[in-house]
């Protein structure tokens, strides 16, 4: 059977019970986006699946993956929109940020550890700090390369009697920052409930034309002599390794009507100078969590040399 078929019969069970759709037509349109618009199959099916949910006036939180889902472990999510089952430890719990939020916080098991989010809506018991628990059902996201799940009304949540144990999944790297990839500086974002996904031309690539909410980051790349690692720094380390806040760099991209001034000024503060950076590592890139700076910027001449040799 083809992945198509597979997606197709997926995307039907999960609203078998709010419209009448077949395996057929879902399978159709996969099959129009995948070979005449080109489109990836995972986009694809995340495309379909919203146009039903407008169909059916639904939210993604209402309808469940389809099928039985298959339990991994917290290092194996490594796609957004999939279903699945975890079992792992509420490691701890931060303030939420937005109403819509009731809980937020990082899940850890034998394989690391990972951000979950449990929404205001999905009417689900309180979890606590400490407590392992089993949870079926639950959706899969992404953003920066960051993975981690949410808990919606169709989770099953059941506490466990045994403590799991939580690995570490940190690495550490450091050199000297050779370059500032595209993509860096002053971005805007989707502002749609539970997407951060980066704007490419004012467009996000799941909810199309929007407005966007500034953001700050940098995407860079690391470089000890022997080994490159690229490396994403959150709003909060960008402000920290640059000193250039959210509020000034919205105004300097305002004052020069460009926003690409607001990287421009990150290299000139940071490239070549070297760092210590700590996080867990999600494909090519290192997370930032803990950043220091290890020494002043080296020869900026030779530091470009080496950039452009990327």
């Amino acid at each position: 059977m083809s992945d198509l078929r597979n997606h197709a019969e997926a995307i039907a069970e999960q609203f078998s019970e709010h419209l009448e759709v077949s395996t057929e037509e879902v399978e159709d349109r996969l099959a129009t986006l995948v070979e005449e618009y080109k489109i990836p199959a995972d986009e694809a099916r995340r495309s379909v699946t919203n146009h039903y949910l407008d169909q059916a006036g639904l939210e993604r939180e209402d309808i469940s993956g389809g099928g039985g889902n298959r339990q991994i472990q917290l290092a194996e999510v490594d796609a957004p929109d999939e279903w699945v089952d975890i079992e792992a430890k509420l490691v701890d719990l931060w303030e939420p940020r937005s109403d819509s939020i009731d809980q937020v916080g990082l899940l850890g098991d034998p394989s690391g550890t990972l951000k979950f989010t449990k929404w205001a809506t999905s009417d689900l018991p309180t979890l606590s700090e400490g407590v392992s628990y089993r949870f079926e059902n639950v959706v899969t996201d992404e953003y920066e390369g960051r993975y981690s799940v949410k808990l919606n009304r169709t989770t099953r949540i059941t506490e466990l009697n045994e403590e799991i144990e939580v690995g570490d999944d940190a690495i550490e790297v450091e050199g000297a920052l050779v370059d500032i990839q595209r993509g860096s500086g002053l971005i805007k974002r989707c502002p749609e409930e539970g997407c951060t996904r980066v704007l490419q031309n004012g467009r996000c690539a799941e909810h199309g034309e929007v407005d966007g909410e500034f953001d700050l980051r940098i995407k860079g790349v690391l470089d000890d002599g022997l080994v490159v690692q690229e490396v994403i720094f959150d709003q909060e380390s960008t402000e920290e390794l640059t000193g250039i806040e959210l509020d000034e760099a919205k105004q300097m991209a305002m004052d020069a009507l460009d926003t690409t001034v607001v990287a421009d000024e990150m290299r000139t503060a940071t490239l070549g100078r070297y760092y210590r950076v700590s996080g867990p590592k999600y494909g090519r890139y290192v997370l930032a969590d803990e950043v220091e700076e290890l020494g002043g910027p080296t020869d900026p001449e030779a530091t470009l040399i080496r950039a452009r040799s990327i």
